[in-house]
């Protein structure tokens, strides 16, 4: 929005919003049109939910029509910046995809150091694809991926072994452009950090979200 930096997630959370106090009211989108002196078109993009931002002013005077302070309707549509422990074991691309937009997630940070997947929709060009669909943007952080022969130390229970390996990967020069943004990410938007394993504890995902919780000074989150 003009003169508002404002996130996928808010976009979302203030179409929620408007729908909800017109649906109060027993308004159809009609009627808040008519009132609020604005297109119909207009109106159903506001309350659509997608990653389209509406412009200032369009927002203004939907909040006049329904009889709610601007600063009010901003202020319940905001939501802190945070980091999410997001493993896809067991779940199918659309629970996922519900369970980010649940946690209002703007950004997914892909960690595997190779995006492809057997379980369908979770390769990188399906994955990218499903989450733009649901205006949740997707970024592949190789950097900060597990190469293949420090992975058995997380299935067999050597995870000090484990641990201990990958914070040695992540030294090198790519490593930390990726933490860097990553944790640029996590100091602005809600971000879900993926990889493979449900129990974060068998994932080299760990080490990767305690070190940006640090730097961005953000709290860290299961995804549910």
């Amino acid at each position: 929005m003009a003169g508002r930096s404002t996130s996928h997630s808010q976009v979302r959370a203030l179409a929620r919003r408007v729908r909800g106090l017109r649906e109060a009211r027993g308004w159809t989108r009609e009627q808040l049109a008519e009132e609020a002196g604005i297109a119909l078109r207009t109106l159903e993009r506001l309350e659509s939910e997608g990653s389209i931002q509406p412009a200032f002013l369009t927002v203004g005077a939907v909040a006049e029509a329904l009889g709610v302070p601007l600063d009010d309707l901003f202020r319940e549509t905001r939501v802190a910046p945070g980091l999410w422990s997001a493993g896809y074991e067991g779940r199918d691309i659309d629970a996922f995809v519900t369970s980010l937009l649940d946690s209002r997630i703007d950004v997914v940070a892909d960690v595997r150091l190779t995006p492809i997947s057997r379980k369908k929709g979770f390769s990188k060009t399906r994955l990218g694809q499903a989450l733009a669909e649901a205006g949740i943007a997707y970024t592949h952080l190789r950097g900060l991926g597990n190469p293949k022969d420090n992975r058995a130390p997380f299935w067999d229970g050597r995870l000090d072994v484990g641990l201990a390996r990958f914070r040695g990967v992540l030294r090198s020069e790519e490593a930390r452009s990726d933490l860097d943004r990553l944790t640029e990410h996590a100091r602005q938007s809600r971000v879900a950090v993926l990889c493979f394993e449900k129990d974060e504890d068998r994932c080299h995902r760990q080490v990767v979200l305690e070190m940006v919780r640090k730097r961005a000074t953000v709290p860290v989150h299961p995804l549910a």
